[in-house]
């Protein structure tokens, strides 16, 4: 395909959809100017954009592809199904396939619902918190950056234009390991705290104690317990964060990596608080979750095909050790160009992150775009690290060898600036309340 061709469908994209793409972390606003505009096929941890080029790839479709791009174990599932259509008039037996084997993994999964996606599912799980408790608030952690694209949780972001204020009053907000910041949310409006939601593992570890305390205080005060684990649910173990230390919540949501790129979220919880999105109760009905394309058969077959593999195969620990070793690498290379401390790779190996910083240890989105950029120009695609099945220790050497060259580039901005070094825009946060913001 040739450039103008590419530049084509990249201008009906910006002008047909708002922000160029479905997502907003895939727009054009996150990715440094030599970014590839369109990415047309993948296979493993390898991707080909419209103009041909090749990528070692390791944003991976926003985290959710954790075996690989066409990875055949799913491809058969999904083909198979294909051929027996895909949304009947009543249940398929594959709904219940797949919330059988959510519910074996899980022990405070008693049943499930599933859905397109995480927002839906977070949101469903306010929802029955505040039918459960008869309360409105939600005290959602501040320091996990995403959680719903629905008011109750936008509105607490620099993105609230739409979001009355009087939805965004019954949000309120805590810092992840301040014990004390949550008591004192309690202390101050327990009555009215229908539940906590947080991401129970994201960039750093909880303190010893700490997940299980918040789960103590929220119960004492008669509200529920939410874990989003739609980016650690199978990545960092395949029983999620009860595999990694015990802890059970009330509810607890999962999605990226359930069906291997394929579109399947799930709410699971407890039968005391699931059942009022039922038919056996004498409560007040809970509208829950009911979406046409909910229960689509070819994606709950991917997610079957993904969890069984995953359930044969240690995936978690494959990424994790791959996650290790491009950590020490990344952070050895850093040293060695003069910028130990400057750009490290943050957070649980399963799902690292790069942090890009100035002299003054600030974090530069200057500097990110720069590194961004050498990355593209060396053919790897490291928007974040998202490291899958498919990925092995020639890719993982690949991206240490490109960012030895990136960071070099990078020790020289630090000396003459950015400006002379960066093509095109500087990336921009997701959230900021005008676009030209920085």
């Amino acid at each position: 395909m040739t450039a103008g061709r590419t530049d084509a469908l990249h201008a009906r994209a910006r002008r047909l959809i708002p922000g160029g793409a479905h997502t907003y972390s895939k727009g054009d606003d996150q990715f440094p100017a030599n970014a590839p505009s369109l990415i047309e096929r993948g296979e493993g941890c390898w991707c080909w954009d419209t103009d041909g080029r090749k990528w070692l790839d390791f944003g991976m479709g926003l985290r959710s592809v954790l075996l690989g791009h066409a990875f055949e174990p799913v491809l058969t599932a999904v083909r198979n199904e294909l051929t027996r259509g895909s949304n009947f008039t009543r249940p398929s037996p594959l709904e219940g396939d797949l919330a059988e084997r959510f519910c074996d993994l899980l022990p405070h999964a008693e049943m499930v619902k599933f859905a397109k996606n995480g927002s839906d599912t977070t949101s469903a799980a306010v929802r029955l918190a505040r039918a459960h408790t008869g309360r409105d608030l939600v005290a959602a952690c501040r320091t996990n950056p995403f959680y719903s694209f629905d008011d109750w949780w936008i509105g607490t972001t620099a993105c609230d234009a739409g979001i009355p204020q009087a939805v965004k009053d019954l949000t309120l907000t805590w810092t992840y390991n301040d014990l004390d910041e949550l008591r004192a949310l309690f202390d101050a409006r327990g009555s009215e705290i229908a539940c906590v939601i947080l991401e129970p593992v994201a960039m750093e570890q909880p303190l010893p104690g700490f997940l299980e305390s918040v789960i103590e205080i929220a119960h004492a005060h008669g509200a529920l317990v939410i874990f989003d684990e739609m980016i650690s649910g199978f990545r960092y173990d395949l029983r999620g964060v009860y595999g990694l230390y015990g802890v059970e919540p009330d509810l607890a949501t999962y999605g990226k990596a359930v069906a291997n790129g394929f579109s399947v979220a799930a709410l699971c919880g407890k039968r005391e608080v699931m059942r009022l999105g039922g038919l056996d109760h004498d409560k007040p009905r809970v509208f829950l979750m009911s979406a046409t394309h909910g229960a689509e058969t070819p994606a709950l077959a991917a997610g079957i095909a993904s969890i069984d593999f995953m359930r044969a195969n240690d995936v978690a620990g494959h990424v994790g050790r791959l996650g290790r070793r491009l950590k020490d690498g990344l952070h050895a290379a850093a040293a060695d160009a003069g910028i130990a401390g400057l750009v490290e790779c943050i957070g649980y190996d399963q799902s690292p992150a790069i942090v890009c910083r100035d002299a003054e240890k600030r974090p530069s989105m200057a500097l990110r775009t720069l590194y961004l950029q050498e990355m593209f120009a060396r053919g790897v695609m490291i928007p974040w690290v998202a490291i899958s099945w498919s990925h092995g220790d020639a890719e993982i050497d690949r991206a240490i060898a490109a960012s030895r060259e990136a960071f070099d580039i990078y020790a020289r901005a630090l000396e003459d600036g950015t400006d002379a070094l960066v093509q095109g825009d500087i990336v921009k946060p997701v959230f900021r309340r005008f676009n030209r913001e920085a």
